[in-house]
C-alpha cells in the first residue's frame, strides 16, 4: 500500500484499493476529464463533417489522427495542467475546453479554436461523459464480474443438486430439500436481475443551455438540429434523449440504481444464508495456514467474505437509493445539486465490485461437508410428519393433520418412534409400506429436478 492509499479517507481508495485499481480509469478525476475530453473531440470532428455548418472547415484524416492522439495520450501529467487550468478559471468543464485551446495553439488546427464547445452546455458535455463513463465501467469490468460469479454459483448448484439437506423455515427444521435446489434459486434471482442490469439503456442530450437549441438555431436556423443532435449523441452508443432541461433528466441512471439495488439484496440474501450454512457446519471453509481468524482465539475460520460482501453491498445500496431518489430532481431548467452526487457514483459501483469479489471468494472458499448435513438429517425424523398427514387425508381421515401434530409438533421424533406410529394406522398395505420406506433424505419432491434448471449455460 502506498502513501497516498494509507492516507485515503475513502476505503475504496485506502484499504481496498488494490481490489477497485481497474475502476479508477473510469471513476477517477483523471478518467472523468479523459471521457469529457472525448466528446469535445467528437462534436469537433462531428461538426467538421458537416456541410452546412460553414464555420467548421473540413478535418484531414491526418488531422483527425491528431485530435485522437490528445484523448489517448492524456495521462495524469495531463490531468495535472487540467487541474492547474480550473484553478484559474474555477469551472471544471470549461478547464477542458482551454486545456484543448493550448493543445491546439500554435499548430496547424489553431483556426478550429474558435469551433471548440460551440453551442455547448456544460451539462452537454457531462451527460454524455457520464453515460459512457458508467456504461464502459459496468459493461467492462462489474458485467463480467458478475457473470463470473454467478457461473460459479450455478456450477456449485449442479455439482450438488443431489444432495439432501434439512431444510429450515422460521429457522426451525422442515421438508428436506437438496443444497443445489436452494443455490439454483439464487442462481436463478440474480441471473434475472442481470439480464435487466446488461440490457439497461444509457441516455445522452445535447440542446444547449435550457434544452431549446437556442444557440443552435439561432447560428442556423436552417438545419435541423433535433436530427444532428440525435446522430452525434448516437454515435457515441448512447440513446438520444430529445426531451430534456439543461441537463440530461437522469431517469434511466436511477433505473439502474434500482436494478444494481436488487441485485445487492439477492447477494445479500444469498451472503446470510452461506453464512448461516457455514454456522451449521453445512459448509467448511478452506484453510490457508497464513491467515488469522482471530486475534485470541486460535481455532477461527471466520466467514469474512460473505460478511463483507454483505457490508459492501449495503453501503453500495444506500448510496445507490440517495442517487435513484437525487439525480432525477433538479429546480427548473437545472440547478448543481446534482454534480456533486454525480461524483459519487463511482463509489457506489466499487462498493458493489467489492462486495461481488468477496462473495465470489467466499464461495470459492466454500467446502460442502456431507457427513454434518446427513447427520442433521437423520436426527429429524419429524419432518416426515408432512408426508404421513398427507397420504392419512388421501385416505380419508378427517383428523390426520391433527393426530400428526400430537406426534411431532415441537419434539425430536426417532425412527423407530416414527415407523412404531405408522404401523399402528389402519392404512392398506401397500401405503403403509410405502411410508415405511420412506426417510429424510429420499422425502425430496421435485429438489433434484429443480436445481436441474440452472443447467442452461445461456446468460
Amino acid at each position: 500500500m502506498d502513501r497516498a492509499a494509507l492516507l485515503s479517507i475513502a476505503p475504496v481508495d485506502g484499504r481496498y484499493a488494490q481490489q477497485c485499481q481497474p475502476l479508477q480509469a473510469y471513476f477517477s478525476e483523471y478518467g472523468l476529464m479523459k471521457y469529457r475530453l472525448r466528446v469535445e473531440l467528437r462534436w469537433l470532428l462531428f461538426m467538421s463533417q458537416q456541410d452546412a455548418i460553414t464555420h467548421v472547415r473540413r478535418i484531414s484524416a491526418q488531422e483527425e489522427r491528431s485530435l485522437l492522439a490528445i484523448e489517448r495520450e492524456f495521462d495524469t501529467r495531463a490531468a495535472l495542467r487540467v487541474k492547474e487550468i480550473e484553478r484559474h478559471c474555477r469551472h471544471d468543464v470549461k478547464a477542458i475546453e482551454l486545456y484543448l485551446r493550448e493543445c491546439l495553439q500554435g499548430g496547424n488546427m489553431q483556426d478550429l479554436l474558435p469551433s471548440l464547445h460551440f453551442a455547448c452546455t456544460s451539462d452537454d458535455i457531462n451527460n454524455l461523459a457520464y453515460a459512457m463513463m458508467i456504461r464502459d465501467a459496468l459493461q467492462g469490468l462489474w458485467l463480467p464480474l458478475a457473470r463470473s460469479l454467478l457461473q460459479e454459483l450455478q456450477d456449485v448448484a449442479q455439482a450438488t443438486a443431489t444432495v439432501p439437506m434439512l431444510a429450515r423455515t422460521h429457522g426451525q427444521p422442515a421438508s428436506p430439500t437438496t443444497v443445489g435446489k436452494e443455490l439454483a434459486v439464487f442462481y436463478w434471482r440474480m441471473r434475472r436481475q442481470l439480464r435487466a442490469i446488461a440490457a439497461q439503456d444509457y441516455l445522452g442530450k445535447f440542446n444547449g443551455a435550457v434544452g431549446a437549441y437556442n444557440a443552435h438555431r439561432f447560428a442556423y436556423p436552417s438545419l435541423d438540429w433535433l436530427t444532428l443532435s440525435r446522430h452525434f449523441v448516437e454515435s457515441l452508443g448512447l440513446q438520444f434523449n430529445p426531451l430534456s432541461t439543461q441537463i440530461e433528466p437522469h431517469d434511466y441512471l436511477a433505473e439502474l440504481a434500482h436494478g444494481l439495488m436488487r441485485l445487492h439484496v439477492v447477494l445479500l440474501d444469498f451472503c446470510r444464508d452461506m453464512w448461516g450454512y457455514i454456522s451449521l457446519g453445512y459448509f467448511k471453509q478452506r484453510v490457508i495456514a497464513s491467515e488469522v481468524g482471530s486475534s485470541t482465539m486460535p481455532h477461527k475460520v471466520n466467514p469474512i467474505d460473505f460478511e463483507n460482501a454483505e457490508a459492501n453491498a449495503g453501503i453500495s445500496n444506500a448510496s445507490l437509493a440517495h442517487l435513484a431518489g437525487k439525480l432525477p430532481i433538479s429546480r427548473y431548467q437545472r440547478d448543481l445539486s446534482d454534480s456533486a452526487a454525480m461524483r459519487t457514483v463511482g463509489t457506489a459501483i466499487a462498493h458493489s465490485t467489492l462486495a461481488l469479489q468477496s462473495a465470489r471468494r467466499g464461495l470459492r472458499k466454500a467446502r460442502l461437508d456431507t457427513a454434518a448435513i446427513a447427520a442433521d438429517l437423520d436426527d429429524a425424523w419429524e419432518v416426515l410428519g408432512e408426508a404421513v398427514q398427507t397420504i392419512l387425508r388421501a385416505q380419508g381421515m378427517p383428523d390426520a393433520y391433527e393426530q400428526l401434530k400430537q406426534v411431532t409438533r415441537g419434539t425430536a421424533v426417532t425412527k423407530e418412534q416414527l415407523q412404531s406410529y405408522i404401523r399402528s394406522l389402519s392404512l392398506p398395505d401397500a401405503e403403509q409400506q410405502r411410508l415405511l420406506q420412506l426417510r429424510p433424505e429420499t422425502y425430496l419432491g421435485y429438489a433434484v429436478e429443480l436445481a436441474q434448471l440452472v443447467a442452461d449455460k445461456n446468460e
